[in-house]
């Protein structure tokens, strides 16, 4: 029986210009069972990725803080203990890094984005001055409720679909995905993937970014 997926974004559906491969989409729109995409990104991201690539809404998004699936919308964590530390750290000189118009937390309900350029330092320790994680996904720095993590969420979001989250197969990159690569029955970290993916992952694969997931899903597919 084919396995449902959990698909991080960034650095796992990407090129290593940080651009979307369409090439995977005839891949998901196929799968002849559930794909959650699984990211740090806010909420309207994965959405609008679920609509361009042909399959039904099913989103982990914030690193777990907001989650959808058939219909069924879900938040986790303390979004105004993240507001009064972000407001702290900019207090004491922290800059979130962002030129322009801010459309990395424009949307964001759960948690806050900062760029990895900021003051880590200065961050880490409002995060554990105010009882927060400090999350490091590869592509920004993140403030979240402790107890908030995309496994979690995933674990809900496959509840709403009828599945035992060991039934899935996860694909990620990153730090933020091995709480997802802890719940799951099958993981894969692609090539690029930070060392704490690696050693969380049941598999490390060859190729790096969308190639290496693409790669796993075969491999998936082929095994059936």
């Amino acid at each position: 029986m084919t396995p449902p997926l959990a698909l991080d974004i960034d650095g796992t559906l990407t090129t290593p210009e940080q651009t979307i491969a369409p090439r995977a989409f005839s891949l998901l729109a196929e799968w002849d069972a559930p794909v959650v995409l699984a990211t740090g990104k806010a909420f309207p991201y994965p959405v609008a990725l679920c609509q361009f690539a042909g399959i039904p809404e099913r989103v982990v998004a914030e690193n777990g803080g907001v989650a959808l699936a058939d219909g069924e919308l879900r938040y986790a964590g303390d979004p105004e203990r993240v507001d009064a530390a972000i407001a702290a750290f900019e207090d004491r000189g922290g800059e979130l890094g962002w030129d322009g118009v801010d459309t990395i937390n424009r949307w964001r309900e759960t948690e806050v984005a900062v760029s990895r350029t900021a003051d880590e330092e200065l961050l880490r320790e409002v995060a554990a001055e105010f009882d927060l994680e400090f999350v490091d996904s590869g592509y920004a720095f993140h403030l979240t409720t402790p107890g908030v993590s995309k496994g979690a969420a995933l674990a809900g979001v496959a509840d709403v679909l009828g599945y035992d989250p060991e039934a899935f197969v996860a694909v990620g990159d990153s730090e933020n995905d091995a709480s997802t690569f802890e719940v799951v029955g099958e993981s894969y970290a692609v090539a690029n993937a930070d060392e704490t993916a690696k050693r969380t992952a049941d598999h490390v694969l060859d190729d790096g970014y969308v190639d290496g997931t693409l790669d796993a899903l075969r491999r998936v597919r082929d095994s059936e």
